[in-house]
């Protein structure tokens, strides 16, 4: 088995949104931001090549399958399609990929599954052979969003997605597609739906955080997002599973860190969780 952190396109998004009722004074200094008020993330994916020969991504990243003015509005950096760089990089091609799990359909997650914007081109799927494996509930939500997330999902991608016929609807904690090996916590603070994968591997089990937790400045029990859906929910859940994952001597995967792909946990006698062995990129063979 080999795990790689794959850098996709980064963003940059107004700090007091990703920090929630944090005052500047204290998130500036986990997250200098621009002079727009802007803090830069990462859209971090994790590539997995397991014991059975597959080639499986964890999320996709924002891609750049927004047109100049949405790029702008959102933040987007690079113009390419910078996951496919990255992929390429490792020794991977778009059709050597055989599947994709995406812990909700969120544009920032979801929006690398698309090729790169061109005029005049509609947008159409890059990973030809791929199957895909999302929550039934964050299905449901893309399909009817709130109109407070509405401008989170990318209209038409659901019917792609469908149109392949390899899309696999999680209910539960596990996968059929994926079988033994990988198992979900569902998660509904940030999002309904939301899967977050724990993958066991020889050095133990590494779980991909998503939205729950995007960075180390998160870890910490009372940080969330303005975007969060239901942040008391959230803290809630955090809690439950960072406590899990620290009984298991877990390693927590971040999508939006842009400095920390990955770290171990600790927690100290007041409660208080923090990020501890970080490193830059993931790379274990």
């Amino acid at each position: 088995m080999r795990l790689d952190s794959v850098r996709g396109n980064t963003q940059r998004l107004d700090g007091g949104a990703m920090f929630g009722n944090v005052p500047r004074a204290m998130w500036q200094r986990w997250a200098p931001p621009d002079e727009q008020n802007r803090i830069s993330l990462a859209c971090r994916c994790l590539l997995v090549r397991d014991d059975r020969g597959r080639t499986i991504l964890f999320e996709a990243g924002i891609g750049a399958f927004f047109e100049p003015k949405l790029r702008e509005r959102f933040g987007v950096v690079e113009t390419e399609h910078v996951l496919l760089d990255s992929l390429a990089a490792l020794g991977v091609k778009p059709e050597d990929v055989d599947i994709i799990v995406l812990s909700h359909l969120h544009f920032d997650h979801a929006g690398g599954l698309l090729t790169a914007w061109s005029e005049g081109q509609p947008p159409a799927l890059v990973f030809p052979r791929a199957s895909y494996v999302v929550g039934e509930d964050a299905w449901q939500r893309a399909l009817h969003p709130h109109p407070r997330d509405r401008a989170s999902f990318i209209p038409g991608l659901t019917d792609l997605l469908l149109a392949t016929g390899r899309l696999e609807r999680v209910s539960g904690e596990r996968s059929e597609l994926l079988g033994p090996g990988y198992t979900f916590t569902v998660s509904n603070g940030h999002t309904p739906g939301l899967l977050l994968a724990r993958i066991e591997t020889p050095r133990g089990g590494v779980t991909f955080l998503g939205d729950l937790v995007p960075g180390v400045p998160w870890v910490h029990l009372p940080i969330t997002m303005g975007y969060d859906r239901y942040p008391e929910l959230l803290i809630d859940e955090k809690e439950a599973l960072l406590a899990r994952i620290l009984a298991d001597d877990g390693t927590v995967f971040y999508t939006h860190d842009p400095d920390v792909a990955a770290s171990k946990l600790t927690r100290d006698a007041h409660g208080k969780f923090t990020a501890t062995s970080m490193v830059g990129e993931l790379h274990w063979a």
